[in-house]
């Protein structure tokens, strides 16, 4: 899916300068943007997901109103490098105090991800978000699941009003006991398939077979409907339902179809996780958060006994860990992979779960907060991986942030998403075309 994009220029200032801009944007941008006919400012714009000013002139200081009356993103592209000029700063400060947020990128990598997060938001008007519960917060750990905000009815009425996209629900016992009775035979002939590209380590062929027959399920509903844009499971507070977990299948999903996941059927993260990945097109999972500023209560939930030496002030650590390990990260984001048995005493003794790694170094936290008006984003540095024998994090991430305490007062849930790189620049541009507001550290 391509941006639709309407080229406007001033009615009194159209000229060659005009049409030699638009020419180039249309080659440099092909692939990434559908350039609709051109239109003059305060005409009537047809549906389109932006506007796009490939000149700016004077005019614009006595054309405020029409401005204001676009109810489309604005973007200002002004240059063969497909970025706005120097020149243009005057006339973006003075639209932007005057309460017109035009979008004006500086680098050509800007371009494309507002060309994607355009796209993004059209798609997920008639994208849907499939989830696999019965009863969210009725099984293990109640006092635990209860309290997320992700299964709540307002939750998801926001995200329809806000994004357009929808949420539908299926049962996660009935699917679990339809992927048990899938024959073996399939999913050896599965295996047979993807031997040379997964990494297994030490696990049975009956955990192999019945985590392949998830995958194979999984499959066949997102095959049934193209508009399902993301998959999540309640996978641990209901795990009862099933013989394993879906780890495995995120993965094979993400690698062959890039669908994105929803640890828990959080619905949060994969909204959040849909939004910024296919914007941004950088690697990004999600785990749980552990500052050591949360001292015994992060202690005991992942049964360490203390966290581990840090080189700078520890009250700006964090350990990140889910499930035992990191998390589910995609084959193609690691450095590190191998499926292994599971860690969790809440999951079946036959399930699995994924010990991979990101690259150390620059990272991004990011997540919508609840109002779904604000994404959370917040910088830092993955220092090194740490690993504590018999307890529920044989291989966690250590992370540093600027300023710990400020962290754990904002941080808008214990599920966060990682993502490579500092990304808060990328991530205020798309923002924009969201309408959504920034808050970071």
């Amino acid at each position: 899916m391509l941006a639709q994009v309407v080229p406007l220029y001033f009615r009194e200032g159209r000229d060659e300068d005009f049409d030699t801009q638009l020419d180039l944007l249309k080659e440099i941008l092909e692939g990434d943007v559908e350039f609709l006919p051109e239109v003059a400012l305060g005409d009537p714009i047809p549906e389109a997901d932006a506007v796009l000013f490939p000149q700016i002139l004077g005019e614009a200081y006595r054309q405020l109103d029409d401005f204001k009356a676009i109810d489309v993103p604005i973007l200002i592209i002004t240059t063969e490098f497909g970025t706005m000029a120097m020149w243009d700063w005057e006339i973006i400060k003075y639209l932007r105090t005057e309460g017109v947020d035009v979008i004006a990128p500086y680098n050509m990598e800007q371009t494309k991800n507002l060309a994607r997060a355009l796209a993004v938001k059209r798609d997920l008007q008639s994208s849907k978000l499939l989830v696999y519960q019965d009863n969210p917060g009725e099984g293990f750990q109640p006092e635990i699941f209860k309290r997320f905000y992700w299964w709540e009815d307002e939750c998801t009425q926001r995200m329809q009003e806000k994004f357009g996209v929808e949420l539908e629900k299926r049962s996660f016992k009935t699917m679990a006991s339809e992927a048990m009775e899938i024959p073996d035979q399939e999913a050896e002939e599965t295996w047979q398939e993807w031997q040379d590209r997964l990494n297994l380590g030490d696990i049975t062929t009956r955990q192999r077979n019945s985590a392949l027959k998830v995958y194979l399920k999984l499959k066949e509903a997102l095959s049934e409907d193209p508009g399902i844009k993301a998959m999540g499971i309640n996978c641990l507070n209901e795990s009862h339902y099933s013989d394993t977990t879906p780890c495995l299948a995120w993965n094979m999903l993400y690698e062959e179809e890039e669908l994105i996941w929803g640890c828990e059927a959080d619905t949060m993260v994969m909204l959040s996780k849909y939004l910024l990945h296919k914007s941004l097109d950088v690697p990004i999972m999600m785990t749980n958060m552990y500052p050591f500023l949360m001292g015994d209560a992060a202690l005991k939930h992942e049964n360490i006994p203390y966290f581990p030496e840090v080189d700078g002030n520890p009250d700006n650590y964090i350990l990140a860990a889910h499930c035992g390990y990191l998390g589910v990260v995609p084959q193609s984001f690691s450095t590190e992979w191998t499926l292994k048995s599971k860690v969790l005493a809440i999951v079946d003794d036959n399930a699995t779960a994924i010990d991979a790694r990101l690259p150390e170094g620059p990272m991004t936290l990011a997540k919508l907060q609840p109002d779904l008006e604000t994404i959370s984003v917040i910088e830092g540095e993955i220092e090194k991986y740490v690993q504590y024998e018999d307890s529920d994090c044989l291989n966690g991430a250590v992370i540093r942030v600027k300023d710990g305490h400020k962290l754990v007062r904002s941080l808008t849930s214990h599920h966060y998403l990682i993502l490579t790189g500092h990304r808060l620049p990328e991530i205020r541009q798309i923002a924009q075309v969201f309408g959504l507001s920034v808050e970071t550290l």
